[in-house]
């Protein structure tokens, strides 16, 4: 079995990214090796519960961990307050101490809440994700970014909290539904817009066989490329402070209204991020960076993702209230990811209302 071992390198909250298929069966042996003791609460949904989490805990507990399964329900909704506090109250109860571990299995819902949960509890306790959704492999699990949703906006209750180590288990998408491999395979696409022009072309020219999961080999090394962007951003910018972090949101500013506009019922993840890329590349041209035939092979490898039609009756002003209310505002101006090439991001601040006239006239109702 071969295993990479991709670095995220924050000095001393430094980790590796472990990715290979069959990897979930050196959970135990990689948690012992990285000094974890104490007991382990395996953190997943009832729906990887049965898939993955008992994998887990077979592998932990014959590494002689002391590990038990704690399941929330799936979907967007257990992100809230009141998950994080029955978590809590499931570690109490069940004496878990500052020595104990949260492992993550599961999507990014799964980790975005165990990881906050680890982050607080305690004040802190360490935590290890285990992503099982194309979305959580090439994204959500690498960089220490946790949180929970609020009604009036997403993940805008959060931490960060770096993990000990990511496992990544290629091999678990095999049970993963297609409209799944489609949001995650956004976020592969995301990545390359940002730093990985080759990356682009490799999608370009092999998506739907990446859907397919026809080729392993493919799958690692399109999900090893987006960790490695992932991994050098986090490392230039672990908390957003100097703004590279803030170029992973590439088509989150539009996505991530349009899923709380819609009560995150309408849209998965990835399918709110495509139409927000779609926006946000008619942006980047119209504020005259990125290039028109860019800009159209841009909109041609898009188009090709399915997803719900925008809302009927979803106007600008609407939409405007949750980007106003988006984490990367800053006070009379927004925020937004711009690309310049394919390959190349960059941020452009705007003045609010600016930036409300050129998506209503942008925006494709």
């Amino acid at each position: 079995m071969s295993t990479r071992e991709i670095p995220v390198a924050l000095k001393e909250r430094s980790y590796p990214v472990y990715l290979g298929a069959g990897a979930l069966e050196r959970l135990g042996e990689l948690y012992k090796r990285h000094g974890l003791g104490g007991r382990a609460a395996i953190v997943t949904d009832r729906t990887v519960e049965k898939l993955y989490a008992r994998r887990a805990l077979q592998a932990l507990k014959g590494a002689g961990v002391d590990a038990q399964v704690i399941p929330v329900p799936p979907g967007e909704s257990s992100k809230s307050l009141e998950w994080a506090d029955r978590l809590y109250t499931r570690l109490i109860w069940g004496g878990f101490d500052r020595e104990a571990v949260i492992v993550a299995v599961g999507g990014g819902v799964v980790g975005d809440l165990a990881g906050f949960v680890a982050a607080t509890y305690l004040r802190g306790v360490r935590w290890v994700p285990v992503p099982t959704t194309l979305l959580a492999q090439v994204d959500a699990s690498v960089g220490g970014k946790t949180g929970i949703n609020h009604r009036l906006g997403k993940n805008l209750i959060g931490a960060f909290h770096q993990p000990q180590f990511v496992l990544v288990d290629p091999q678990a998408l095999e049970t993963l539904p297609e409209r799944e491999r489609w949001s995650g395979a956004a976020e592969t696409v995301k990545a390359a817009l940002i730093r990985d022009a080759e990356l682009f072309s490799l999608l370009e020219r092999r998506l739907d066989e990446l859907i397919r999961l026809e080729d392993w080999g493919l799958a690692e090394e399109v999900i090893a490329r987006a960790v490695q962007i992932k991994a050098r951003i986090v490392a230039e910018d672990e908390r957003e402070v100097t703004g590279a972090r803030t170029l992973l949101n590439f088509g989150h500013t539009v996505g991530h209204a349009l899923e709380a506009a819609t009560q995150y019922k309408r849209f998965t993840h990835g399918e709110a991020v495509v139409w927000g890329m779609l926006v946000e590349t008619e942006l980047s041209h119209a504020l005259g960076k990125l290039p028109l035939e860019e800009k159209k092979r841009v909109q041609a490898l898009l188009e090709r993702f399915p997803r719900p039609p925008l809302p009927e009756g979803l106007d600008i002003d609407t939409l405007m209230e949750y980007i106003h209310r988006d984490k990367k505002a800053r006070g009379r101006k927004l925020r937004v990811v711009a690309l310049g090439a394919i390959g190349r991001a960059e941020i452009a601040e705007l003045p609010a209302e600016e930036l409300r006239e050129r998506l209503r006239n942008l925006w494709p109702w």
